[in-house]
C-alpha cells in the first residue's frame, strides 16, 4: 500500500521553494528565476524504511505573511516545509509567529524549518543572527540536504512524531 501525503512549501518570494522542489523531483537547478503564481503541484514517490510514500508537493507562491496564503491551499496538509533565505533577514524576521500560526491552525501536520541557499552564507555566523531553531540547511543549487529534508519528513510521517 502506498501512502499519499500532501506536502506544502511556504515562505517569502525568492527563498527557493520552487528550486528545492525541482531539485527533489527532477534533480535539476536553474539560475533562471521565475516567480510562482498561485500554486504548482508535483508528485514524487519515495521509499522510507521499506515503505512507499507518495508526496503530492504544493509549491505555493511566496507570501510575506503565511496568514495571507489561501486557506483552501492548506486544507489537508500532512506536512509543511517553512523555507527561509538566510541572505535576506526579511524572510525570517517573523519566523516565530509564522510557525506558531501553522502549528496552531494545522496541529496534525508535520513541520520542518528550512534555510535554503546555505552555499551563500557562513552557517555559524547565520546561527548567531537567528533565534529560532532551523531543522535543515539546504542548497537547491548544490543539492545539499534536499533529499534529506524529504526523507526526514517521510520518517516523521511514518513515526507520526
Amino acid at each position: 500500500m502506498i501512502n499519499s501525503k500532501k506536502v506544502v512549501l511556504v515562505g517569502h518570494f525568492g527563498v527557493g521553494k520552487t528550486s528545492i522542489i525541482r531539485r527533489f523531483v527532477d534533480d535539476v537547478f536553474t539560475d533562471d528565476y521565475k516567480v510562482t503564481i498561485g500554486v504548482h503541484i508535483l508528485k514524487k514517490e519515495i521509499e522510507v524504511n521499506g515503505q512507499k510514500l507518495t508526496f503530492v508537493i504544493w509549491d505555493l507562491e511566496g507570501k510575506d505573511d503565511v496568514e495571507k496564503v489561501r486557506k483552501s491551499h492548506l486544507i489537508g496538509t500532512s506536512g509543511f516545509m517553512y523555507v527561509i533565505d538566510p541572505t535576506r533577514s526579511s524572510t525570517y524576521v517573523n519566523i516565530e509567529s509564522e510557525i506558531a500560526y501553522l502549528k496552531s491552525n494545522y496541529p496534525s501536520a508535520q513541520l520542518l524549518t528550512i534555510a535554503n541557499k546555505v552555499d551563500l552564507i557562513d552557517k555559524k555566523e547565520f546561527k548567531k543572527q537567528i533565534n529560532y531553531p532551523i531543522d535543515f540547511f539546504t542548497s537547491a543549487k548544490t543539492s545539499k540536504n534536499v533529499e534529506e529534508i524529504f526523507n526526514k519528513l517521510g520518517l516523521n510521517f511514518l513515526n507520526n512524531i
